[in-house]
C-alpha cells in the first residue's frame, strides 16, 4: 500500500516523538518543545537588577534563575536543546523592544555581543547557546547586529561553585577581544548572557569592550541568580 507523500513527514515526526519524546524545555510538559505558559513567563517585562559587581552600565533580566527560566537555560546549555534558541531569542528580542520603547536602550541600530564562554565548553555543547539565541533574536529585528567579539583565554575555569572573589580572579585579564574583530565601534553595544550571578563576567566584558573603543549601553540576561 502506498503512502501519500503529504503524510510522510507527520509519520516520521510521530515516530521520532516515540523514540525521543518532545517536551517543553521550560517545564517538561510533553508534546511541545516550548509551551505557552513558559513563553508568557519569559515574555514578562525585563526587570532592572543591581549585581554585586557593578559593570558600570544598566543590567536587566528576563526573570529570576528559577522555574522555567532556570530549566530553559540548563536545557539549552547542558542538555543540547538547540531548538530552544528560537523561543529564547524571541524573548530576548521582545525585551529589547520594550527597553527601547521605555527609552532605556537607544533606538536604531544596536550591536549585540554575546558574553564570552570557554572554548572547550562551547565545543562540548555544539556551539554557544547564547550566541544561537541572540542570532535568533536578530533574525526578527534588522536593527540588531550580532557581533561575537569576546572570548576567554586559556585557563579560565567553570564558574559554577566559585565565590565572588574566586570568579574575579578567574576572569581578571582573561576576557579578550577576538583577533581580527574589525567591527565598527560607532554602534551602541548590548552585552547578552544567559545567567547573571555576581556580575563579574559582565563587568570584565564591559571593561574590555570600553578599552577596545566600543560603547556598551547595557547588559541583558535571561535569568539572574
Amino acid at each position: 500500500m502506498s503512502v501519500p507523500s503529504g503524510t510522510v513527514w507527520p509519520m516520521l515526526q510521530a515516530l521520532l516523538d516515540l523514540v525521543l519524546p518532545v517536551e517543553c524545555g521550560g517545564c517538561g510538559r510533553p508534546g511541545t518543545q516550548w509551551c505557552r505558559s513558559c513563553a508568557r513567563a519569559l515574555g514578562d517585562a525585563p526587570a532592572t537588577v543591581r549585581p554585586r559587581v557593578d559593570p558600570g552600565v544598566p543590567v536587566w533580566t528576563l526573570g529570576p534563575y528559577r522555574g522555567s527560566h532556570r530549566r530553559a537555560v540548563v536545557a539549552a546549555k547542558e542538555h543540547g536543546r538547540r531548538d530552544l534558541a528560537e523561543p529564547l531569542g524571541v524573548a530576548l528580542g521582545a525585551a529589547i523592544v520594550r527597553l527601547r520603547r521605555w527609552g532605556e536602550l537607544p533606538a536604531g541600530p544596536l550591536s549585540v555581543v554575546p558574553a564570552p564562554t570557554r572554548a572547550r565548553a562551547a565545543r562540548a555543547r555544539g556551539g554557544d547557546p547564547v550566541t544561537r539565541a541572540v542570532r535568533a533574536a536578530a533574525a526578527h529585528d534588522r536593527a540588531l547586529r550580532v557581533v561575537p567579539v569576546l572570548e576567554t583565554a586559556r585557563g579560565v575555569r567553570d564558574s559554577v561553585g566559585l565565590s565572588a572573589a574566586q570568579r574575579h580572579r578567574n576572569l581578571a585579564g582573561r576576557v579578550l577581544l577576538r583577533r581580527g574583530a574589525g567591527v565598527p565601534r560607532e554602534r551602541p553595544v548590548l552585552l547578552v548572557d544567559d545567567v547573571l550571578t555576581t556580575g563579574t563576567t559582565a563587568a570584565e566584558a564591559v571593561r574590555v569592550l570600553v578599552s577596545a573603543g566600543f560603547r556598551p549601553c547595557g547588559v541583558l540576561v535571561i535569568a539572574a541568580a
